[in-house]
């Protein structure tokens, strides 16, 4: 097969990791820079071009690997690859899906899939109903656009969150206000989904002091055995986004597991070290019984 990496840093873990497993299974892998990819939007001829004029048509497979801030470009040239009919390991769409934590939120609801209780709201009027929704303090406020535990703050107090919501609503910035569960104890689980399966599991701790468990901040990581429940409510969470590659995150409540959130771009590093496991492999496995062309659920729509 001939597959795509489409991402912004060629150095990662991750897709030095993804090269070295298609390239031991004998593919041909490229690293497709999306800051100097463009196209040409023309009818019935949907083409994505390299700097220097190459054209990247050929290809079996895509994975697209795109960091936050490129999020919207990244899901137009996504889009533009599918439009040609190559199979992306991740669709644009549910790529665009996962990037608003709002709408994550809103469709697992709908699909009863459990969760902290969160609100969301406009007005700074509104900001002790909000607090309350969340169960009261202590709550944890989240910006729509953070990432890796970034513009994610605990308030431990009433007053707090009230000052951290308002400075944030002063800024114009969409949050979210969540429920603490404080018996997590600053851990949480990572589910790596390929497909319809969790191929490997490991828990998050956050370092002293944090709360947050993301390894970018510090937090270690350990292999965990996740429960049936935790393992149908994880997959269930990637499908209904209509994500084929996914890391779910799950927190440990008095009351069962509940979603934090759902990763498009899952890094490899840390569930590798922690399980033992080839996830770069598994995932190009997974692209090899399932690469089709024209095998795209959404032809580029949305």
């Amino acid at each position: 097969m001939k597959i795509g990496i489409l991402a912004s840093n060629p150095n990662l873990y991750s897709h030095q990791r993804l090269i070295e497993a298609a390239e031991s299974r004998g593919h041909e892998i490229n690293f497709i820079n999306i800051r100097n990819c463009y196209m040409n939007i023309s009818a019935n001829n949907p083409i994505v071009h390299y700097t220097g004029g190459e054209d990247l048509a050929g290809y079996d497979a895509i994975i697209p690997r795109i960091r936050p801030s490129l999020t919207f470009y990244g899901t137009a040239v996504t889009r533009q690859f599918e439009m040609m009919g190559v199979y992306c390991l991740n669709e644009s769409v549910a790529i665009s899906r996962s990037r608003d934590k709002l709408r994550t939120l809103q469709l697992l609801s709908r699909k009863g899939v459990p969760m902290p209780t969160t609100g969301f709201a406009n007005s700074p009027e509104d900001t002790k109903d909000l607090i309350k929704i969340a169960g009261g303090a202590p709550v944890v406020i989240k910006l729509l656009e953070g990432t890796q535990g970034m513009g994610v703050v605990l308030a431990p107090t009433q007053k707090a969150a009230e000052s951290v919501i308002n400075a944030f609503k002063s800024l114009k910035a969409n949050i979210l206000v969540q429920e603490f569960i404080k018996e997590a104890n600053g851990k949480d689980l990572r589910c790596f989904v390929v497909g319809d399966r969790i191929i490997a599991s490991m828990q998050r701790t956050a370092a002293e002091g944090e709360f947050r468990a993301n390894v970018h901040l510090g937090g270690s990581v350990d292999k965990v055995r996740i429960t049936p429940t935790e393992r149908k409510v994880a997959v269930k969470a990637a499908k209904i986004l209509g994500l084929r590659c996914a890391g779910v995150d799950i927190v440990r409540s008095a009351s069962g597991p509940k979603i934090l959130e759902v990763n498009s771009s899952p890094g490899l590093q840390g569930i590798e070290q922690a399980t033992g496991k080839d996830v770069a492999g598994m995932i190009i496995e997974y692209l090899e019984k399932n690469a089709r062309p024209n095998k795209v659920k959404t032809t580029g729509k949305g």
